[in-house]
């Protein structure tokens, strides 16, 4: 964290945060942006609660709050016209440090569970169609100036591709396509799944290869910057970015949309959510099912562009 964020409580309640951050990120495995967001939204309750109490926390108090008291920390930030998503992420860290301090039986209060979190709205993937993806795809393999243009062409065809995240591009290191053409994946909470890799994509990334300058040695980045390091998310995100003005896309053209596309388009294709779900690595098919109602909005804008009833 930038900056040591101060929580208004006593120095054993403090000691206790601190133990749970070194949880989250030792034995959790929560990434480092994930433990800073929880470790803002764990002090903005207790900026409340003091209030709410009149005095900094003890122990005793998180011993013996009430429903009552979480839902005025809700309401409270509902008039500040905080989002339903940030509350919700606020939720998720006070449970998460609620859950830690009963699981090491330091006070026993479960009165979170009857909890709920504000219900949020659905937010559809943003899909390109297939046209315009290809049109990047074209695009960005005719502009192979240098090596540096060969990586950018191989990293976004992977992206499309493969339907891989940003961070799990980037951390790519030599070794990590195997000899039948199939990708070991190290994604969220570290779990490891494999993809199959097009032979459009195995051709880039073997061009790109053969002009790099940089260290090629197994467990080396694959994917590097200007300088030898490994490639940063935003060089690719600033390439899709100047893609977007070239071909006159929308907004949404981001990395992440690029795996979306790949999603949409195996449905598109008949292809069954269970096996959807495992190429991109959700822990959970609801997440995965989101993809169903993009196509079926996709339907209704093709159905309503037919207008059968003139």
């Amino acid at each position: 964290m930038k900056n040591k964020i101060a929580f208004p409580a006593s120095n054993e309640v403090n000691e206790y945060i601190s133990s749970w951050l070194d949880w989250l990120t030792s034995i959790k495995d929560y990434s480092l942006h994930t433990c800073d967001a929880y470790t803002r939204d764990l002090a903005i309750f207790f900026t409340f609660f003091q209030d709410y109490l009149g005095n900094p926390a003890e122990l005793s108090d998180l011993q013996n709050i009430d429903a009552a008291a979480f839902r005025a920390f809700l309401s409270h930030r509902s008039a500040n016209r905080i989002t339903k998503s940030s509350i919700a992420r606020e939720m998720s860290a006070l449970r998460s440090f609620f859950h830690y301090l009963n699981r090491k039986k330091i006070i026993t209060n479960t009165v979170l569970s009857i909890i709920s979190s504000p219900r949020q709205e659905k937010i559809l993937p943003k899909a390109l169609n297939a046209d315009d993806a290809q049109d990047i795809i074209r695009t960005v393999a005719e502009n192979k100036v240098d090596w540096i243009g060969a990586r950018d062409s191989a990293i976004i065809t992977l992206l499309y591709g493969s339907g891989l995240r940003i961070s799990e591009a980037i951390s790519l290191n030599i070794g990590d396509i195997t000899a039948n053409d199939f990708i070991v994946i190290k994604g969220k909470g570290n779990k490891e799944r494999i993809v199959p890799l097009l032979p459009i994509s195995r051709r880039q990334i073997k061009e790109y290869l053969s002009l790099c300058p940089y260290n090629q040695t197994t467990g080396a980045p694959l994917f590097v910057g200007a300088r030898g390091e490994r490639l940063l998310p935003r060089i690719v995100q600033r390439r899709l970015a100047k893609l977007r003005e070239e071909l006159n896309l929308p907004d949404s053209l981001t990395p992440h949309a690029l795996r979306h596309t790949f999603a949409t388009q195996l449905l598109s294709a008949g292809v069954n959510l269970r096996a959807i779900q495992e190429l991109l690595g959700h822990s959970s098919l609801s997440t995965t099912q989101r993809y169903t109602e993009v196509e079926i909005e996709h339907l209704k804008k093709e159905y309503a562009k037919a207008n059968l009833l003139k």
